[in-house]
Protein backbone atom coordinates (compact mmCIF):
# COMPACT_ATOMS: atom_id res chain seq x y z
CA UNK A 1 0.00 0.00 0.00
CA UNK A 2 1.22 3.52 -0.82
CA UNK A 3 0.21 6.97 0.35
CA UNK A 4 0.94 10.19 -1.50
CA UNK A 5 1.51 12.32 1.57
CA UNK A 6 2.06 15.96 2.45
CA UNK A 7 3.17 16.21 6.10
CA UNK A 8 1.99 19.84 6.27
CA UNK A 9 -1.63 18.78 5.59
CA UNK A 10 -3.76 17.80 8.60
CA UNK A 11 -5.96 15.41 6.61
CA UNK A 12 -2.88 13.75 5.16
CA UNK A 13 -1.36 13.32 8.64
CA UNK A 14 -4.64 11.90 9.97
CA UNK A 15 -4.87 9.47 7.07
CA UNK A 16 -1.27 8.34 7.54
CA UNK A 17 -1.86 7.74 11.26
CA UNK A 18 -4.98 5.71 10.49
CA UNK A 19 -3.08 3.60 7.96
CA UNK A 20 -0.17 3.05 10.34
CA UNK A 21 -2.63 1.73 12.93
CA UNK A 22 -4.13 -0.74 10.46
CA UNK A 23 -1.47 -1.52 7.85
CA UNK A 24 2.06 -2.81 8.34
CA UNK A 25 3.31 -2.67 4.75
CA UNK A 26 3.08 1.03 3.86
CA UNK A 27 5.18 3.15 1.51
CA UNK A 28 5.02 6.88 2.18
CA UNK A 29 5.64 9.03 -0.89
CA UNK A 30 6.30 12.71 -0.28
CA UNK A 31 4.84 13.67 -3.64
CA UNK A 32 5.84 17.34 -3.46
CA UNK A 33 9.50 16.24 -3.44
CA UNK A 34 9.19 12.97 -5.36
CA UNK A 35 6.71 14.04 -8.02
CA UNK A 36 5.15 11.04 -9.77
CA UNK A 37 5.89 10.49 -13.44
CA UNK A 38 3.21 11.21 -16.01
CA UNK A 39 2.60 7.47 -16.34
CA UNK A 40 2.30 7.04 -12.56
CA UNK A 41 -0.11 9.96 -12.15
CA UNK A 42 -2.21 8.74 -15.08
CA UNK A 43 -2.38 5.27 -13.52
CA UNK A 44 -3.41 6.75 -10.15
CA UNK A 45 -6.18 8.77 -11.80
CA UNK A 46 -7.41 5.63 -13.56
CA UNK A 47 -7.44 3.72 -10.24
CA UNK A 48 -9.37 6.58 -8.62
CA UNK A 49 -11.91 6.38 -11.48
CA UNK A 50 -12.04 10.15 -11.82
CA UNK A 51 -10.99 12.70 -14.41
CA UNK A 52 -7.69 14.57 -13.98
CA UNK A 53 -9.64 17.79 -13.35
CA UNK A 54 -11.35 16.15 -10.37
CA UNK A 55 -7.93 15.61 -8.77
CA UNK A 56 -7.11 19.34 -8.87
CA UNK A 57 -7.08 21.24 -5.56
CA UNK A 58 -9.24 24.18 -6.55
CA UNK A 59 -8.65 26.01 -3.27
CA UNK A 60 -4.95 26.53 -4.05
CA UNK A 61 -4.00 30.09 -4.97
CA UNK A 62 -2.03 28.89 -8.01
CA UNK A 63 -5.21 27.31 -9.38
CA UNK A 64 -7.27 30.43 -8.74
CA UNK A 65 -4.63 32.75 -10.23
CA UNK A 66 -3.51 30.75 -13.26
CA UNK A 67 -6.03 28.07 -14.20
CA UNK A 68 -9.53 28.81 -12.88
CA UNK A 69 -12.12 29.16 -15.61
CA UNK A 70 -9.81 27.80 -18.30
CA UNK A 71 -10.43 24.67 -20.29
CA UNK A 72 -7.71 22.05 -20.73
CA UNK A 73 -7.63 18.49 -22.00
CA UNK A 74 -7.13 15.62 -19.54
CA UNK A 75 -3.55 15.29 -20.74
CA UNK A 76 -2.93 19.02 -20.20
CA UNK A 77 -4.39 18.86 -16.66
CA UNK A 78 -2.00 16.00 -15.87
CA UNK A 79 0.94 18.07 -17.16
CA UNK A 80 -0.24 21.04 -15.08
CA UNK A 81 -0.33 18.89 -11.93
CA UNK A 82 3.14 17.53 -12.65
CA UNK A 83 4.50 21.06 -13.06
CA UNK A 84 2.59 22.21 -9.95
CA UNK A 85 2.31 19.16 -7.64
CA UNK A 86 0.74 21.34 -4.96
CA UNK A 87 -2.41 21.13 -7.11
CA UNK A 88 -2.70 17.35 -6.62
CA UNK A 89 -5.44 16.52 -4.12
CA UNK A 90 -4.16 14.74 -1.05
CA UNK A 91 -3.76 12.29 0.47
CA UNK A 92 -4.07 9.53 -2.10
CA UNK A 93 -3.84 5.94 -0.92
CA UNK A 94 -3.11 3.23 -3.48
CA UNK A 95 -3.56 -0.49 -3.03
CA UNK A 96 -2.95 -2.74 -6.02
CA UNK A 97 -5.56 -1.77 -8.64
CA UNK A 98 -7.59 0.57 -6.42
CA UNK A 99 -7.04 4.02 -4.95
CA UNK A 100 -8.95 6.51 -2.81
CA UNK A 101 -8.52 10.10 -1.74
CA UNK A 102 -8.38 10.27 2.05
CA UNK A 103 -11.05 12.91 2.47
CA UNK A 104 -12.35 12.17 5.03
CA UNK A 105 -9.42 10.08 6.32
CA UNK A 106 -11.58 7.06 7.24
CA UNK A 107 -12.42 6.68 3.54
CA UNK A 108 -9.11 4.79 3.17
CA UNK A 109 -10.51 1.97 5.32
CA UNK A 110 -12.28 0.82 2.12
CA UNK A 111 -8.87 -0.40 0.90
CA UNK A 112 -8.00 -2.42 4.01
Amino acid sequence: MKILHNPRCRKSRETLALLEENQTDLEVILYLKDVPSKEELSAIIKKLKISPFELIRKSESIYKEQFKGQSFSDDEWIDIMLQNPKLIERPIVISDDRAVIGRPPNKVLELL
